[in-house]
């Protein structure tokens, strides 16, 4: 297993790594709209913070060497499910390729964010 870390994301706030890649895949871990050059939250609609989540999944996929064309899974959680369709707006830019994925409303998320990612990729 190899641990994937960079400072173009933010950091974990647990006992958690940004990303593990184990033979040819890469598995995330959620990732949250916080701003890595600030620690803070990236706004308070649906679009804004979707838009840095995805920002935030592709610099981890960057640095574990995939990229959103080779997402085969991914789970999406909402705070709110009337965010739905916007969510899926900012999501449909990124995952072009349609990989396979859940997408749940959750009671609370960490730091009271409206919107998390997780992906499952292959590594090329």
């Amino acid at each position: 297993m190899k641990v994937v870390q960079t400072e173009k994301a933010p950091a974990a706030i647990g006992p958690y790594s940004q990303a593990i890649i184990v033979g040819d895949m890469v598995y995330s871990s959620g990732q949250i709209p916080v701003d890595p050059a600030t620690g803070e939250v990236a706004g308070d609609t649906i679009e804004v913070q979707a838009e840095q989540v995805m920002k935030n999944l592709g610099e981890v996929l960057k640095e574990a060497g995939s990229s959103y064309e080779n997402a085969v899974k991914t789970t999406c959680f909402l705070a709110d499910m009337g965010d739905f369709a916007a969510f899926n707006e900012i999501y449909a830019k990124y995952f072009v390729n349609k990989p396979a994925r859940s997408c749940v409303a959750v009671k609370t998320l960490p730091k009271n964010v409206l919107c998390e990612v997780e992906v499952i990729a292959v590594v090329k």
